[in-house]
């Protein structure tokens, strides 16, 4: 299949470089970027075709992944919709709708909606992914064969579940981050070097994170064994627990859900 990028941005990036190490034909990629230097830099980096026209991108190819930014998806989507025939369209934008995009696209019913994260770019991402109707199975496959190339693919039966995913994954390198943070914050004022707190933080999250993915016990085992009666891990959770802390995280998740939502109401006002 020959494969079309609208925007040549760092998640179009990794999803080219992605596809190359699995053995994907540059021949068989394009990319349209307005930005002069972007597209020099995708050509050197990738050797494959960048074009800054619409029309010039869309000449011979069966699927069209868009990956601009959501506020200009609705203008983008307006001057496909002169030139679509029945290629599959894959949309990484945040917070619009399939069907938004299918109404500015005067109809066009092969669209799927996708939601990578930021650990694409590592390879190590997570996507969701919703199909209108009019998606064939073969298109679906397509689909899950371009964004299973920066990590792994989870399809949901209905489109609103895009907004609880866009909490938990979307959102969630950011809660993580935000962890890390704080924990070598703590690391320095407990005497440790910037270096030492960097580095104690970041493999004490990754080893955990790799041990919970190992599926040998779930997450709430594994904290209860490391948790030994009266010692200073039972300490640390007892004030996470006074302070509320599972309960914050579980409220932040069901406020990016809210405005997931939000968005998605604002942008298909357009």
């Amino acid at each position: 299949m020959k494969i079309t990028f609208i925007g040549g941005g760092n998640m179009a990036c990794a999803l080219i470089g992605g596809l190359l190490r699995q053995g994907y034909e540059p021949d068989n990629m394009k990319v349209v970027e307005i930005n002069c230097r972007a597209r020099e830099k995708i050509k050197q980096e990738f050797n494959v075709a960048a074009v800054d026209s619409i029309s010039e991108g869309l000449d011979g190819c069966d699927v069209l992944l868009l990956a601009v930014k959501p506020q200009q998806l609705s203008n983008v989507a307006g001057k496909l919709a002169l030139l679509l025939a029945n290629q599959l369209v894959i949309s990484i934008a945040a917070g619009i709708r399939a069907g938004d995009l299918s109404r500015w696209m005067r109809g066009h019913g092969h669209i799927v909606r996708a939601m990578p994260n930021t650990p694409a770019l590592i390879g190590l991402g997570v996507t969701g992914l919703y199909a209108l109707s009019g998606v064939s199975l073969e298109e679906r496959r397509h689909a899950e064969a371009i964004l299973g190339a920066v990590g792994s693919t989870l399809w949901l039966d209905d489109e609103e579940s895009l907004d609880g995913l866009t909490a938990i994954s979307g959102s969630g390198p950011a809660y993580v981050f935000y962890f890390i943070e704080s924990l070598q914050h703590a690391a320095q004022e407990l005497g440790l070097d910037p270096a030492q707190a960097r580095s104690l933080s970041l493999q004490t999250f990754l080893g955990a994170s790799t041990l919970a993915a190992s599926g040998m016990e779930d997450a709430a085992t594994l904290r209860r064994r490391v948790t030994s009666p009266g010692g200073t891990t039972e300490r640390a959770i007892g004030v996470l627990e006074s302070k509320g802390v599972k309960n914050a995280i579980i409220d932040a998740a069901h406020a990016a859900c809210l405005r997931s939502r939000e968005l998605a109401d604002e942008f298909g006002k357009t």
